[in-house]
């Protein structure tokens, strides 16, 4: 079906090539004034401005009247933990009352906490549990989807959370890719025993998920307390080995070595960044690794936001995700994301609409067929209620502005 959209205020993102947006470079946001926009079989064909119109002679099966939304490519939130068995507002309440992240771990909650509920819960539950989700997030604009395993932290806990993932790929109209996180805490059985489970990940689960083609990457919770650095490359070696490409939880509460691990191991991205030294953001601004800041972990954790602004003047290459779980980011809402961004680490909106759609599908090398307007690429499109301003969509955090997502053409 050949598809025209017309009178759109602002088509937003517009290239003509792919580029994985550094530094400056994401302060630019290529729009088109009063637009059109032609769709076939579900890819974008073609675009121009409505005083050129006249030169369509094309015949559409569908012309769509967009009343002067803004049209946007969809999210693409390369940082997820979709499939869980419960949420854990228990742990919650005792943050309010004082207890820090690594307290909750320590007394067992946390991961351990939700890997328990886990493997407690059979694949066809998560599945159903997991769908309605991604629904939600899809309909607030996330037109891809990064989801990790690593609540299950034994050898048939993981895997099934990953053929419930594989199994979301089948039937989810936008593209899901699934990272293998075994290696996001030790199990009780396992503390004293670090070795133990670093070999049951590279021995047992390794080989099972690269026979069944179970994930895209490999992660790991680089983390004081949780794996090193050098455990980190060793376990992000195997997976290499595998054909899975890193990509690492990094120096989230302290400087843990996970952003060296990354740069050393060529990594994807590297996620979090909450804690950062000037001779670490210079190192990544110089590598060809995405850093991937995730500012409502941040919030609900009441812990330091991303120093954006030094890794972007840095010349780094940054994107936006969620860290939808249900411990430190119960929320996978992207445009909140982008309006704490700008709001609490001081990226434009030019900058954060960026790192949320193009650079964020670089860090699933999703690029290629998402992230930006550009011909050939697939149309899940964000249309909004009519804007002032396209400032105006992260400066109003409380409202929901999204009037209607496409997918590949159509309107969910």
């Amino acid at each position: 079906m050949k598809q025209l959209i017309t009178n759109i205020h602002q088509l937003v993102n517009v290239r003509s090539e792919n580029k994985l947006l550094k530094g400056a470079a994401l302060a630019h946001l290529p729009i088109i004034e009063n637009a059109w926009l032609v769709i076939d079989q579900g890819l974008i064909q073609n675009f121009g401005t409505m005083s050129a119109i006249s030169e369509l002679a094309t015949f559409f099966d569908q012309t769509i009247d967009a009343a002067g939304a803004t049209v946007l490519p969809s999210w693409c939130d390369s940082h997820t933990h979709l499939v869980f068995a419960a949420s854990r507002e228990s742990e919650f309440v005792d943050k309010l009352k004082g207890m820090s992240y690594a307290d909750i771990a320590a007394k067992g909650g946390g991961i351990l906490n939700s890997a328990r509920k886990l493997q407690a819960c059979s694949e066809e539950e998560l599945f159903q549990l997991a769908l309605p989700r991604l629904q939600e997030w899809m309909l607030l604009g996330t037109g891809a989807m990064e989801i990790k395993s690593g609540y299950g932290l034994t050898v048939e806990a993981e895997l099934k959370m990953l053929r419930v993932i594989k199994r979301l790929k089948t039937v989810s109209p936008i593209p899901i890719k699934a990272s293998f996180l075994g290696a996001h805490t030790y199990p009780l059985e396992y503390r004293n025993n670090h070795e133990g489970y670093i070999q049951l990940i590279i021995q047992e689960m390794l080989p099972v998920i690269a026979k069944e083609g179970l994930a895209d990457f490999i992660d790991v919770f680089c983390e004081d307390g949780f794996f090193t650095k050098e455990e980190t490359i060793r376990i992000c070696k195997a997976g290499a080995q595998l054909g899975l490409k890193a990509k690492i939880h990094a120096n989230q509460l302290n400087l843990s070595g996970g952003v060296e691990a990354g740069i050393e191991l060529n990594a994807l991205s590297v996620d979090h960044l909450e804690t950062m030294d000037a001779a670490t953001i210079s190192a990544l601004a110089a590598s060809n690794t995405i850093g991937t800041l995730l500012p409502t972990a941040a919030y609900f954790l009441r812990m330091g936001y991303q120093p954006a602004r030094a890794l972007i003047d840095a010349g780094a290459a940054i994107a936006l995700a969620s860290d939808f779980n249900p411990g430190s980011s119960p929320s996978g809402n992207m445009n909140t994301v982008v309006s704490m961004a700008c709001i609490q680490m001081k990226m434009l909106p030019e900058e954060a609409i960026n790192a949320a759609t193009l650079n964020g599908a670089y860090a699933m090398e999703l690029a290629s067929e998402l992230g930006s307007i550009t011909k050939g690429k697939r149309a899940n499109l964000i249309f909004t209620k009519p804007l002032s301003s396209l400032a105006y969509l992260p400066y109003a955090f409380g409202s929901n502005l999204i009037e209607k997502v496409m997918v590949s053409g159509k309107f969910l």
